[in-house]
């Protein structure tokens, strides 16, 4: 080789080195276990979370001057720089604090949790209310969904107007499309990261609260051929049907015993109508999910009620431990008391402010959130009997007030339906029927993990000033490892890193 390309060769090695993201793990300094949300600031200025296998992955864009402050309840914090980060082989490993009772409480008397948690409810406001200021945050969050079908029988019984073979042809179809779903149960992770911008502006009458969303990327990581939502798989089963479906006709659904006043159509005019009213844009599901991420890990909502309504829950004192500062945190478990209640599980609070840094939590044992069962009447059960989590807060950079930084939601369904399905034209001739026998069961979870990966006030003006723009997922038949290269993002599992499309 000649020698100046040689050289050449060797300086573009290197600089992709350089600008290649590093992949780092935290771990017990004692037990050598990984540790799963331990919090990573870069030089103060953005903030990682190490994934439930304990990884973190640094952008290329830092250095190795870059410091690093990684923190975790009940450990001692540590710095360090991504250039010690590589001499240790990308292993942070963090020593567990250590620490008399004395420490906490002057007294030598044993903290009560009700009267913990009855300062946590009189601050709760304060601590953890929306500010109105304007703000710019910058965040990432993954969604990742799979269904896993128990049973998937699917059969045209009857097709007017259709020969024996086409009937035979069309159950084939029919039977292959559900064999793939049950050998390879469908998955689909959803990547996004993106700057959300809010606040308070002046309105014609009174101040209005704002937000407005800009995607840097987002990525989709599915197999077009194997649906998780029901929409989806309804979307696959009709295009099977469209083969017995009179394209130019109009329909009347009956299933069961009842029938139904809605008419559908596999026209195309008719259906351009329909999705006229009903677009939905990726910005406008982007922001939806956005908000219901926000609101669903919110301690002063309905639905994480284990620090907001005490008179719900049992609580017991349970130890302190260091804070991410430092400080220390009690340690809280909570259980149902009341039939309300449906969660147990842990809350870290600050002894300072009485703020929740932190919250571990699952479905009491049996507990569920909602549910339908008229499976004798209707053929139909459905049980939302999933749901467990890990939220964590941090201080306002201004001493006053608390963000959720981090969270991690887990919910799942159970559901059953044994139902016949017919579809007739609506006419007051000879009447063209398509009769299909379904039967399904299975559950369908979804993951969602949300990361702050920094905010900062802006001007009002700045706010009024951002242009929301549409957006496209790059769609993925793999993961890539280099496709979040130079950005900030949750490292992923190990799951997400194996998936790969089922070839046809």
């Amino acid at each position: 080789m000649n020698k100046s390309l040689l050289i050449l060769t060797v300086l573009l090695l290197q600089l992709a080195g350089f600008s290649q993201n590093i992949t780092g793990k935290i771990v017990d300094v004692n037990t050598g276990e990984s540790i799963p949300y331990a919090n990573i600031a870069i030089s103060g200025a953005e903030n990682l979370i190490s994934n439930e296998e304990g990884f973190f992955s640094i952008s290329g864009k830092n250095n190795d001057a870059s410091v690093l402050m990684v923190s975790y309840l009940g450990y001692i914090s540590q710095q360090l720089t991504i250039g010690t980060l590589k001499k240790q082989s990308n292993i942070v490993k963090l020593q567990p604090g250590v620490f008399e009772l004395d420490d906490v409480d002057v007294n030598k008397i044993k903290p009560n949790a009700d009267a913990i948690m009855a300062k946590v409810k009189e601050n709760i406001k304060k601590n953890h209310g929306v500010s109105p200021d304007a703000m710019k945050k910058t965040f990432f969050m993954r969604d990742f969904g799979t269904f896993k079908p128990k049973k998937l029988d699917i059969e045209i019984t009857k097709s007017t107007g259709f020969s024996k073979k086409a009937l035979k042809d069309a159950n084939a179809d029919v039977a292959s499309f559900t064999s793939k779903l049950m050998n390879n149960p469908p998955q689909e992770f959803t990547d996004v990261l993106a700057n959300y911008y809010s606040g308070t502006v002046t309105g014609k009458e009174k101040p209005v609260f704002t937000n407005k969303l800009e995607v840097v990327k987002a990525t989709k990581l599915k197999d077009e051929n194997r649906a998780v939502s029901i929409d989806n798989m309804e979307k696959m089963a009709a295009n099977i049907f469209l083969k017995h479906l009179d394209t130019t006709k109009y329909y009347r659904i009956k299933s069961g015993w009842f029938g139904s006043r809605d008419t559908i159509s596999l026209r195309k005019d008719y259906n351009k109508k329909k999705k006229k009213k009903e677009k939905r844009t990726e910005l406008g599901s982007a922001k939806s999910n956005l908000y219901s991420t926000l609101a669903q890990n919110d301690v002063l909502g309905s639905r994480l009620n284990f620090a907001n309504q005490t008179d719900l829950y049992e609580y017991t004192y349970e130890g302190a431990v260091y804070s991410a500062q430092n400080e220390f945190a009690y340690v809280v478990g909570f259980k149902p008391k009341k039939s309300k209640a449906k969660y147990t599980g842990k809350l870290y609070i600050s002894e300072k402010d009485f703020a929740v840094l932190r919250a571990d939590y699952n479905l009491a044992k049996g507990k569920t959130l909602g549910g339908l069962n008229v499976k004798w009447l209707l053929g139909i059960k459905a049980s939302e009997n999933v749901s467990n989590g890990t939220v964590i807060y941090k201080q306002n950079a201004s001493g006053e007030g608390y963000h959720l930084q981090y969270a991690s939601s887990e919910t799942g369904q159970y559901f059953y339906l044994n139902r016949p399905l017919k579809f007739i034209e609506l006419t007051n001739e000879d009447k063209d029927v398509v009769a299909v026998d379904i039967k399904v069961e299975g559950n369908m979870t979804e993951k969602v993990e949300f990361l702050n990966i920094t905010q900062a006030n802006i001007e009002t003006s700045a706010l009024e000033e951002v242009k929301e723009k549409e957006f496209e997922y790059i769609k993925l038949k793999r993961y890539d490892p280099k496709i979040w290269k130079d950005y900030t993002a949750i490292e992923p599992l190990e799951e997400m890193k194996q998936f790969k499309v089922v070839e046809e």
